[in-house]
């Protein structure tokens, strides 16, 4: 204990001890992987503005849900961490997450991604619904046990299937005010299914030699940078019409469609761009301004605005 605390009867509240740092809150934050959970709490929050019976929703229920959404992603990515902390630790990318860099331990980890895990399903079922909160467990439980423990180091499929997990958000926020799970929710659901192999594989192609190096069998690792600036394109394709999909069931109006329609232009020529790229997929031989880089960050702007378009439509043309 610092000898800076204020004795007893000097008045107002003792300062910290000298040794106290902020750096600790900030390592148990980075376990909550706060850069996905921004995209995770965005979509969840679509799908529950979009849903039915959204405005008529309590606003304390409402903040609830998403907070459930959020903490159960920290949770997941916690958890996530904690189960690859060994291949964080040979990547240049993640040798200074908190785990592998020592400052946190990995049962500590591990136990407040089960804590929160278990908080954020319990707060959701008891706050709004069972579907939100049966929804909720399985999107934690498919990241941790299919994504993290089966598929991420065993096939180069494992970010096609293992997307799903970041799928899931939209659907959970619907459900949290509908209490169903009907087409749309679904529709969003496949969007962000389909967008995760370009999104994902763009990273993967200019961190090529950190998946290498720690054994991970991204594809880009197993089938070459070709393959994998070909498989972009394929899976831009069939992203771009399926983007219009609210819109062709009759859940959105053509303004929604006219802004998916040129976003899906876009994103088809950075795919376009990535397969004519003539960089080996290396790491150290690919340039800041690469089109696998500049692809990577556009698919995060695609996302957000076509989920924010959709909304705005909704709540303006729909509701």
């Amino acid at each position: 204990m610092s000898e800076t605390a204020m004795e007893p009867g000097q008045g107002g509240a003792a300062p910290l001890p000298a040794s106290y740092d902020m750096s600790e809150v900030s390592d148990w934050v980075a376990l909550l992987k706060p850069r996905v959970m921004s995209l995770v709490v965005f979509s969840g929050l679509v799908g529950l503005l979009v849903a039915p019976g959204a405005l008529s929703m309590h606003p304390v229920m409402a903040v609830s849900a998403i907070l459930c959404i959020a903490v159960a992603s920290g949770a997941a990515g916690a958890i996530n961490m904690w189960y690859d902390r060994d291949i964080d630790a040979v990547m240049r990318r993640t040798a200074k997450r908190p785990i592998p860099d020592g400052r946190i331990a990995p049962g500590a980890a591990l136990s407040f991604g089960v804590l929160l895990a278990v908080g954020s399903v319990t707060v959701m079922w008891m706050v709004t619904n069972t579907v939100a909160a049966v929804v909720l467990a399985g999107s934690i439980a498919f990241y941790v046990f299919v994504y993290t423990m089966w598929l991420k180091r065993r096939t180069p499929q494992n970010i096609v299937i293992g997307g799903a997990a970041g799928a899931f958000p939209p659907v959970i926020g619907w459900a949290a005010v509908t209490g169903d799970v009907t087409l749309v929710p679904l529709l969003l659901f496949a969007i962000i299914f389909v967008w995760t192999p370009p999104h994902f594989w763009s990273l993967s192609l200019w961190a090529h030699d950190d998946y290498a190096r720690a054994g991970v069998p991204m594809l880009p690792v197993t089938a070459g940078a070709r393959e994998t600036r070909r498989q972009i394109l394929i899976y831009t394709v069939l992203l771009a019409p399926l983007s219009l999909a609210p819109w062709l069931v009759g859940f959105s109006s053509i303004a929604y469609a006219a802004v998916a329609a040129v976003l899906g232009v876009m994103f088809l020529r950075h795919a376009v761009a990535v397969l004519r790229d003539p960089q080996d997929g290396s790491g150290r031989s690919l340039t800041r301004d690469a089109p696998a880089r500049a692809c990577f960050r556009f698919s995060l702007s695609y996302l957000f605005i076509l989920f924010a378009a959709l909304a705005v439509d909704r709540l303006v043309f729909g509701a």
